[in-house]
């Protein structure tokens, strides 16, 4: 059984940064890709960024440059630092790994950028 558990949320205003964690059980995260998504209010949950087991990193336009996908095979931990801050980058984010046959999502963390 795979658990993603976001933290790290929290209200920054414009141009601010903030790091976001998933701490992971269940897979070891050197082994697999973890993926970060967001959710924007009203909208369908939607690609940010993700890293696999080999290092490599893959960040969706809006993001790339400002946001940094990194982890910590000791910790067990995905980042996701996020820099340079946009109201548009106001989401819940979730963490997502899949372990065929299953997906498996965190419950998510609140991101809120003020204007």
């Amino acid at each position: 059984q795979v658990q993603l558990v976001e933290s790290g949320g929290d209200f920054v205003q414009t141009g601010g940064s903030l790091r976001l964690s998933c701490a992971v059980s269940g897979i070891t995260v050197s082994t697999t890709t973890v993926t970060w998504y967001r959710q924007r209010p009203g909208e369908e949950r939607g690609f940010v960024a993700e890293i696999g087991g080999g290092d490599w990193t893959f960040y969706a336009d809006s993001v790339r440059g400002r946001f940094t996908i990194s982890r910590d095979n000791v910790k067990n931990v995905v980042y996701l630092e996020m820099n340079n801050l946009k109201p548009e980058d106001t989401a819940v984010y979730f963490c997502y790994n899949k372990k065929y046959p299953h997906d498996y999502w965190g419950q998510g963390t609140l991101v809120t950028v003020s204007s």
